[in-house]
């Protein structure tokens, strides 16, 4: 119960202060993950935009994801939170979830009004909606476990080239592969996108929403590859990582 309580602390002290003090940031990650929307609805067909919805609630789970774990622990780093947060003591694992929740709660908004939108758009059923979001959590998790052990194994870098690496690789991994387009216009290239958290968790959601031909098998070897991912970047991280260092 205790490593609960510190989490959501710890989510809350990440999150709400935040959101006080600039409560126009819930539009601002909206419009970060809309911004491609723009441009598909005046070059795209018609039929492209219930992808990019889906790329867009892709894109606003994972660029949170890959941030908190880099721009959030190093700043604290910085900072010396870290050291206050210690000291209290509070375990490792509550500071980690804690930090990659707090992200996480403030793109709720967004993600409800992707969702919300989509499903309008292309009728989806109760089965379709909880897989959906079983499918984003895991993608979250995974950018999350990517993000801890680049600042992890990092951790002697200053703190504005771990930034640049998380927005670099945080737009590599959305505007790159196959998540707000579909992996069916890579041809024979098209397994790629399963090695991908980003596009993985879109094909997936592309799957439920009957808009990507996929056997069960292939599927399963989906959910595998996303699994895996996430659990072994968990393990490299608690490897690595020193409470009291990193």
């Amino acid at each position: 119960m205790k490593v609960i309580k510190d989490t959501l602390i710890i989510a809350w002290m990440k999150s709400y202060p935040d959101l006080k003090r600039n409560p126009l940031l819930l539009i601002v990650i909206a419009v970060i993950s809309a911004i491609p929307l723009f441009f598909m609805a005046i070059f795209a067909s018609e039929g492209m935009l219930i992808h990019g919805l889906i790329g867009a609630m892709v894109s606003t789970i994972s660029f949170i994801g890959v941030a908190s774990g880099i721009q959030d622990v190093s700043w604290d780093r910085y900072v010396k939170i870290r050291e206050m947060i210690v000291a209290m003591p509070v375990h490792p694992v509550s500071y980690a979830v804690g930090v990659a929740l707090a992200p996480l709660f403030l793109s709720l908004p967004s993600l409800v009004f992707f969702g919300v939108v989509a499903s309008a758009w292309h009728f989806v059923d109760v089965p379709t909606v909880a897989w959906t979001i079983l499918t984003l959590v895991m993608a979250w998790a995974a950018m999350s476990a990517i993000g801890f052990i680049i600042s992890t194994y990092l951790y002697k870098a200053s703190t504005y080239l771990l930034n640049n690496i998380s927005n670099l690789l945080g737009l590599g991994l959305i505007f790159i592969p196959p998540v707000y387009y579909t992996e069916t216009m890579l041809g024979g290239l098209s397994w790629v996108s399963m090695i991908i958290p980003t596009s993985n968790a879109a094909g997936l959601i592309r799957y439920y929403f009957g808009l990507l031909p996929l056997t069960r098998e292939a599927v399963v070897v989906r959910w595998l590859i996303l699994i895996v991912t996430t659990v072994v970047f968990i393990v490299l991280t608690s490897v690595k990582a020193k409470w009291r260092e990193t």
